[in-house]
């Protein structure tokens, strides 16, 4: 599983450009989208579109925030939650956890520590994604400053149902062979290949994972 954190790197039009770079070489890659976005990238390609965040509310009263039934109108399958970027506390993931369930939408959560992915597991997300805050567009790969922790993080997940992922610098395809062989299920990408001048050379190789 290869899943494509967009962030705020490309808006616009530019975020449908790049969907269809992305559906061209990894047609099964999932996208995580900025809210704005989410519309246009799915009607315009048949890539699986997350939003990037939701909030635990219901449709209604709440000027500003991003409901579930906003995202899903609008194309979304499911949604990051608790990135390093935005992080939430532990209420507000078993709360908003307890929404996706009731509306039918994926949610891989994010954490940096090993002990809070065996407690999020509790919740049943579809996924877990282990990442190193300082690593996230380093270039330097999880998968080889932090190999005995990513090992330690999909050991923890074994049995439990959840799907273990990894990200923060991930670079390449060697990167992504590494994720797999310390027993993660896929990878969180963003600036290598969102804020690339060639998109296209990196998910070429992707391909051929």
């Amino acid at each position: 599983m290869i899943v494509i954190n967009f962030k705020n790197y490309v808006p616009g039009e530019r975020a449908i450009d790049m969907a269809k770079y992305i559906e061209k070489y990894l047609p099964d890659a999932i996208v995580s989208v900025p809210a704005t976005d989410i519309f246009e990238v799915s009607a315009e390609t048949r890539l699986k579109v997350y939003a990037q965040h939701l909030d635990n509310i219901e449709s209604g009263r709440g000027t500003g925030y991003i409901t579930f039934q906003s995202v899903k109108t609008a194309g979304a399958v499911g949604s990051l939650l608790n990135h390093s970027e935005h992080q939430l506390p532990w209420k507000v993931i078993e709360k908003t956890m307890e929404i996706a369930k009731k509306e039918g939408l994926k949610i891989i959560l994010c954490t940096s520590k090993i002990r809070d992915a065996e407690k999020l597991a509790v919740l049943k997300p579809y996924a877990i994604a282990y990442e190193d805050p300082k690593l996230i567009a380093s270039g330097n790969s999880v998968t080889f400053y932090r190999a005995d922790e990513v090992a330690n993080f999909a050991k923890a997940l074994k049995g439990t149902g959840v799907l273990p992922l990894c990200g923060a610098g991930i670079q390449n395809r060697a990167d992504v062979i590494a994720a797999k062989q310390l027993g993660c299920k896929g990878v969180l990408i963003s600036s290598a290949i969102v804020n690339s001048k060639n998109p296209e050379k990196l998910l070429k190789e992707l391909a051929r994972v």
